[in-house]
């Protein structure tokens, strides 16, 4: 009972997660073709997988001009999805086959495959360990080196699962990720998975692009710049954007 207090406390001490919006600092082309699974930054350079059947890719891309510069095809019955770049490789996950890839950074080149149990969604990292998330309201923890599962966190705001957990990214010391088939992104705790902060991301793509378009996916930071860059699949656009605080609701007049 005691033990069941203390979390009911816990969990209501972090209820009411604030919410911020955006601001876009600055506007890139983006591919309209790729299905946005999972982007990261490195060096100069961005790097994205893109999913769908027949049409999975991994590659660098120019960030100014949206051109790979670099890019390898997944088997055509492979569903590609999120990855992470930890110790010059990069981890990939895929849909529904329950097997991952891990390639060399620099060249892209197949080193190895891995196992795991269930769906794989997205992948990022914080120095030392693994986050994975499999479109539930968890997320993984992995050993690097052997790709073991160590724990859990689940997603949590105040009381209620956060499901549909989607990209993931690190940034500053928390997990960003975006909540499939919603505009908003949510700052996770990595400590034990409660919301931070939500971003409303509402109306960032002009109605004017929005036409064939799927959702808000794609998230990427650079902690030598601390520039945040936002996408989703299919877009034509991808944002730099600053993180602001949500001006407060207007009070309506009598």
């Amino acid at each position: 009972m005691r033990t069941f207090a203390l979390i009911l406390f816990a969990a209501l001490a972090h209820a009411a997660a604030p919410e911020y919006t955006y601001k876009i600092i600055h506007v890139y082309p983006h591919d309209r073709a790729a299905f946005t699974e999972g982007l990261e930054y490195h060096d100069g350079f961005l790097y994205e997988s893109t999913g769908l059947e027949h049409k999975s890719v991994l590659r660098k891309v120019r960030l100014e001009t949206g051109t790979p510069l670099q890019e390898i095809h997944l088997a055509p019955d492979i569903f590609g999805e999120g990855f992470t770049v930890f110790n010059s490789k990069i981890f990939q996950l895929t849909y529904k086959t329950e097997i991952g890839y891990v390639y060399d950074f620099a060249s892209l080149r197949q080193l190895s495959t891995f196992k795991y149990q269930g769906e794989g969604w997205s992948l990022t990292n914080d120095g030392t360990r693994i986050y994975m998330d499999d479109g539930s309201a968890q997320i993984r923890l992995w050993d690097p080196a052997s790709l073991r599962e160590l724990k859990r966190l689940t997603v949590h705001d105040g009381l209620r699962p956060v499901p549909q957990v989607n990209e993931l990214e690190w940034v500053k010391g928390e997990i960003y990720a975006n909540i499939w088939q919603s505009d908003r992104i949510a700052r996770i705790s990595p400590a034990d998975g409660h919301v931070i902060a939500w971003v409303d991301m509402k109306g960032i793509l002009p109605p004017s692009d929005r036409e064939g378009i799927d959702v808000l996916n794609g998230i990427a930071y650079d902690p030598k710049g601390d520039r945040l860059f936002v996408t989703g699949k299919m877009w034509p656009k991808l944002f730099e954007i600053k993180i602001v605080p949500k001006a407060p609701a207007a009070k309506s007049a009598k």
